[in-house]
């Protein structure tokens, strides 16, 4: 018997968590109490914000029922371990809807982890290998929990980066936003040292170490940290921008379901090329897409070749040239079919 009545509330917490319904008889064999103890429970969880649900009958059951805010959630050690290694393969590559908020909960669940479920969380990781993963580097997931951390904490963090050209530099920062941009990872961060805002790339940075002093959040120039990292990365002098247009011979669902949200943020739909006629199949309709970017070419020619279906590209010039080269690349690559 559960003497201690937080300790009791939080085992039957648990039990309501599960998706079931728990007849008032089974939760106090459980529980070890009289039913009459459960009933108190139970209110004392309502009172709390829980929404447990009674139903009526002989027996009486109850259910944890969605409500309007999300209550904390009691985890045993094999939901704990699967979350966290779920979060952990999610959080090393920026995907697409794996973004700052993933992160967070990941740096919460891993602070509370007992010992012995943080070395089962690692050792299942490393030995497993994802098939896929997202489009940027890979990140160590502990990487982005500490920086989550020193985000949420107001904490100065400390760490060695690595620029572009391979200059290797130690930085003391006030972390202010993680950015996911859909293939990769970036710090929004006022750099003490060189008394500016600056952005860096998650995975040029190495020994992220939270140092424990705390600092009053400054104002962005923005406001928004993905804005500020846009104009970031604009103003840089080997970056340029460059407007892509293209035609594809398939519907918008069926285009943007395959292609990534930073190449298709702006789309436009039925509309179709100057003739009127989708180049492909000769039938009027399809999808024109339009938008800027500054990545390489030879990454957008990718891309869009990996939608699957016919398309025109219509400018730039540049983008034209590389997806002509790369089809013919691809077909001298391939051997003749009849052979």
């Amino acid at each position: 018997m559960t003497t201690d009545t937080p300790a009791r509330l939080l085992q039957l917490l648990s039990l309501l968590q599960t998706p079931r319904e728990w007849p008032g008889g089974e939760l106090a064999d459980r529980l070890g109490v009289s039913r009459r103890t459960v009933r108190r429970d139970i209110d004392r969880l309502r009172e709390l914000g829980y929404p447990v649900q009674a139903t009526m009958g002989s027996d009486g059951g109850y259910r944890l029922v969605a409500g309007k805010a999300m209550p904390p959630l009691v985890l045993d050690d094999e939901e704990a371990v699967a979350i966290a290694v779920g979060l952990r393969a999610g959080a090393g590559h920026a995907l697409e809807g794996v973004d700052e908020a993933s992160v967070r909960a990941l740096a919460k669940l891993e602070q509370v982890l007992p010992a012995r479920l943080r070395h089962r969380v690692s050792t299942l990781q490393a030995a497993t290998t994802p098939l896929t993963s997202g489009d940027g580097a890979s990140i160590a997931p502990e990487t982005l929990t500490v920086m989550a951390s020193t985000v949420a904490g107001g904490e100065r963090l400390r760490f060695a980066y690595r620029a572009k050209d391979g200059t290797e530099s130690r930085r003391l920062t006030e972390p202010y936003r993680l950015v996911s941009t859909g293939r990769r990872w970036y710090l929004v961060a006022y750099d003490l040292e060189r008394e500016d805002w600056r952005t860096f790339r998650v995975d040029r940075v190495r020994d992220p170490f939270a140092t424990g002093a705390r600092f009053v959040p400054r104002e962005l120039p923005t406001g928004d940290a993905a804005e500020y990292l846009r104009r970031s990365i604009h103003r840089r002098p080997d970056t340029r921008e460059y407007a892509y247009d293209v035609t594809f011979a398939e519907s918008a669902e069926f285009v943007t379901a395959r292609l990534p949200a930073w190449l298709a943020p702006a789309a436009e739909t039925a509309e179709t090329a100057e003739t009127g006629q989708v180049p492909g199949d000769g039938a009027a309709g399809g999808y024109r897409l339009r938008g800027v970017t500054s990545d390489p070419v030879e990454w957008v020619a990718m891309r869009l070749a990996l939608v699957g279906c016919e398309f025109t590209v219509h400018g730039p010039g540049e983008l034209v040239r590389c997806v002509w080269e790369l089809g013919g690349r691809l077909t001298r690559a391939g051997a003749d079919p009849e052979a």
